[in-house]
């Protein structure tokens, strides 16, 4: 079987996330319908922010896969995980997975015991949870290595969620606006660790 262009990949899991969310709910439905551009171009633009270096990425609460199967489509040189804790969730990203010839490990655990085989280089997230449960998730992985990098997809609330997270942990953060929301941005976090002050 021929190798799969990226377009082909995005095609095949635009066709099956239509198909999917008729009988499990996997994106907002007021979406479905310009998936396209609202899920997986949204998803897209975070690829360009993964270093060159990256050998493993993990995506917390992947949901229907954003960002982090896009990722794994975009950049087959490095191993993605998905970390996500609806079985019937998991079930599609493996059939994406499988239907694209995307090479992904489908964790079907909850992200605070979710059991990895490798130290991430990356840790992405979009649309999950505040800044300050996810530096939460995240401190372990960043205690593992220091050169821990972290994507998260925010919203309009994102100078709030900064700003409630310094008062627990000290990091250093680039506000990237996004390209296709004009009240959203992409948190590029490195150097995280307690504040000592909390």
């Amino acid at each position: 079987m021929p190798e799969l262009s990226l377009e082909e990949k995005l095609d095949g899991y635009e066709a099956l996330l239509k198909k999917w969310q008729r009988s499990i709910n996997l994106v907002s439905r007021n979406t479905i319908d310009d998936a396209r551009f609202r899920h997986i171009d949204d998803s897209l633009q975070v690829v360009q922010y993964v270093p060159d270096s990256a050998k493993v990425l993990v995506d917390f609460g992947s949901g229907a896969g954003f960002p982090g199967l896009v990722i794994a489509m975009a950049r087959p040189d490095v191993k993605v995980s998905l970390v996500e804790s609806d079985q019937r969730k998991c079930t599609f990203l493996s059939t994406v997975s499988r239907e694209t010839s995307t090479p992904i490990t489908v964790v079907n655990q909850r992200i605070e015991s979710a059991a990895l085989d490798s130290i991430p280089d990356v840790l992405s997230a979009r649309a999950l949870a505040s800044l300050d449960k996810l530096l939460r998730f995240a401190l372990p992985y960043a205690d593992q290595n220091p050169d821990l990098v972290m994507l998260f997809m925010k919203g309009e609330r994102a100078d709030n969620e900064i700003e409630e997270a310094q008062e627990n942990y000290s990091f250093e953060y680039e506000k990237i606006q996004s390209e296709t929301e004009a009240s959203a941005c992409i948190l590029r976090i490195t150097n995280l660790s307690v504040n000592s002050e909390s």
